[in-house]
């Protein structure tokens, strides 16, 4: 989605800029983390841009427009102290996102010339060709690596290659590059680039996108990163390069990270200690800790010498059991189970403050209404709070796919903050029963429709890898399969029900060997997050009537019988009975993107009724 136009910057205090760089469109601050976060491209009306890295925000995003938030939990396991908002792009707004003009290379419709933005001579603060004054297109085409790494596509070695050995030519020559459409088609082959040396003959983009187009000219990533500036040397990298449109959503794909707010964190008090948890961890004793305390607190302290205990054993709690040196996945899963606990046990508003900022609650009403469903242990989670964060990006590869040694980070030197969202909300937990789910996932046939996906997937994963070392195991199993798609389902059920837009729901999966649970909740910024309609919702009565509709409906898809019946759907396998008709949900609101989905898990197929965990439900 194209930012809105260009707005002129209005005049700080005496009249004068707050700065002189121009203004260029707007983003909001969700968009910064999740759409046009650093080192993705942005286009503003006929100008492509790159969202600077943060190696100067510190100093430069003002922090009454970019305040600092706290999420003791998750700035642990990203390893830094605090987060900050991305700065917004407001008609008052003194400041914003930095970008940078990429790519470089343009071309004039009128002339036909490629070349360099600066070599136009466009006017100060317009991007038009200064002999046609005809506004200039940047170039449709990037290149990057799998470690992330981007640069301008090697226009001058795609026209002098050799046509007898395939290499690119290695002598530069005095011509000028020029580019045109012979308007005959919509492909690659109608795009034509030449040289007015002409020692090479005018040549299409054709073929430009195989996967060892560049290879075979020789060509290697030099380990270019434009989002950090001329400054930032390139650092050597030789992986392949490969083709990419400037649109193309494999350009950039954030690595995202969130956590609830749970107690003991929920409350905010400890808030003012985010600069010194690690140098407490290292105290085991009262005595060290207060000491410790006393020597940076002048006055009184923020929170009392209990607290900080109590908030010292949590800490310890969630740390991996048995190993010396845990991964980011371990930590990452050991976040996941503590925040799982903590929505069973539920934390009642009656006996906390007024800043609690998690309240969960049992519902009022009979809950064994739920039995027949294999559904139990609602929750009321009245508030709720999520922080997430932009820990890196990726280009080409899949997140999900690789280890951090794929992940690009976001600024050129180690820092100890990220860019992070607060939102706040409300929600409905619930599990399903473990017996009756341990019975189920044991049958042959809901093992070996669940394989077929897990080998899809991880089929994908390698795939998208490139280095078999550095693929993760695919998460899919029977119970997670099926909780995702029963999240999917109740989604959509809530959204023609309650009136939600399903753009405003979010599931959180906790699907493990100890965890069958599924939260559903609203965590937007806007006034859907909490107006209380969704909670309601959660009552056993209620809850109760949703999953039955949620289930009959998810028994038939508009396009039955071929849904239903296919042997494979979605990116590389990794559905089944799983379409845009039936299940599947907005993008924002999946945690998985829309695979590992097959609603035959939850209502079983027309051959294998008893395939489904709801199968019951369906039965006259």
């Amino acid at each position: 989605m194209t930012p809105p136009p260009a707005r002129r910057r209005r005049a700080a205090e005496g009249g004068t800029p707050a700065h002189n760089l121009p203004r260029r469109g707007a983003v909001r601050r969700a968009q910064a983390i999740t759409t046009y976060g650093v080192g993705s491209l942005i286009a503003v009306d006929h100008e492509s841009f790159i969202v600077s890295g943060l190696d100067h925000a510190e100093d430069s995003w003002r922090a009454d427009e970019a305040p600092r938030i706290h999420e003791r939990r998750l700035a642990r396991l990203l390893d830094v102290s605090h987060f900050r908002l991305p700065p917004a792009s407001d008609d008052d707004s003194k400041d914003g996102m930095r970008g940078r003009r990429f790519p470089l290379m343009h071309s004039c419709p009128e002339c036909t010339e490629l070349q360099r933005h600066r070599d136009f001579n466009p006017p100060q603060g317009r991007s038009v060709c200064g002999t046609c004054e005809v506004e200039l297109v940047p170039s449709r085409f990037v290149v990057a690596c799998a470690a992330g790494h981007l640069g301008e596509f090697p226009y001058w070695h795609w026209v002098h290659r050799s046509t007898e050995r395939g290499a690119a030519a290695t002598v530069q020559c005095d011509g000028k590059l020029r580019l045109r459409s012979s308007g005959r088609t919509s492909s690659l082959r109608s795009i034509l680039v030449s040289c007015t040396c002409e020692q090479a003959p005018e040549v299409s983009m054709e073929g430009s996108f195989r996967k060892n187009a560049l290879k075979d000219l020789g060509l290697r990533c030099q380990g270019t990163r434009p989002w950090l500036g001329t400054s930032a040397p390139a650092v050597e990298c030789g992986l392949p390069l490969r083709t990419l449109q400037r649109g193309s959503s494999a350009v950039w794909q954030p690595v995202l990270k969130s956590a609830l707010s749970i107690p003991p964190w929920s409350d905010g008090r400890a808030d003012p200690l985010a600069e010194h948890w690690e140098k407490l961890r290292k105290h085991k004793d009262r005595t060290a800790v207060e000491g410790y305390l006393d020597a940076i607190f002048d006055d009184e302290w923020p929170i009392s010498l209990d607290e900080v205990m109590t908030l010292l054993d949590a800490e310890r709690e969630e740390d991996p059991d048995g190993e010396a040196g845990p991964s980011f996945d371990h930590r990452y899963r050991a976040l996941r189970n503590k925040e799982y606990e903590r929505l069973r046990s539920g934390n009642d508003e009656s006996e906390h403050s007024h800043d609690e900022q998690f309240v969960c609650e049992t519902p009022l009403g009979d809950q064994s209404v739920l039995a027949p469903l294999g559904v139990t242990g609602p929750m009321l989670v009245k508030k709720l709070r999520e922080v997430r964060a932009l820990k890196a990006f990726t280009r080409l590869a899949d997140p999900e796919s690789t280890t951090d040694a794929k992940e690009m980070p976001l600024s050129g030197s180690p820092m100890r903050w990220l860019p992070a969202m607060e939102v706040r909300g409300e929600g409905v937990f619930l599990r399903l029963d473990e017996d009756r789910l341990g019975t189920w996932e044991k049958a042959a046939a809901v093992a070996a429709r669940t394989e077929r996906m897990r080998t899809a997937h991880q089929r994908v994963l390698e795939e998208r890898a490139g280095d078999p070392s550095l693929v993760v195991p695919s998460p899919a199993t029977p119970r997670m399969v099926l909780l995702h798609t029963l999240a999917h389902v109740l989604i959509n059920e809530w959204s023609l029900e309650a009136g939600y837009p399903a753009a405003a729901l979010r599931e959180r999966l906790y699907a493990a060997d100890d965890m069958a649970g599924v939260l559903i909740y609203t965590a937007t910024s806007d006034s859907a997050g909490s107006l209380g309609g969704l909670v309601a919702q959660g009552e056993p009565e209620l809850l109760d009537r949703t999953v039955r509709s949620a289930v009959h409906r998810a028994e038939w898809c508009s396009s039955d019988p071929l849904c239903m019946e296919t042997e494979a759907s979605g990116t590389g396998g990794t559905n089944l009975a799983a379409c845009h008709a039936c299940v599947m949900l907005p993008e924002t609101s999946c945690e998985h993107n829309n695979i590992l989905l097959d609603r035959a898990l939850l209502v079983g197929t027309p051959q294998e009724p008893t395939l489904g965990f709801f199968g019951a439900v369906l039965s006259p």
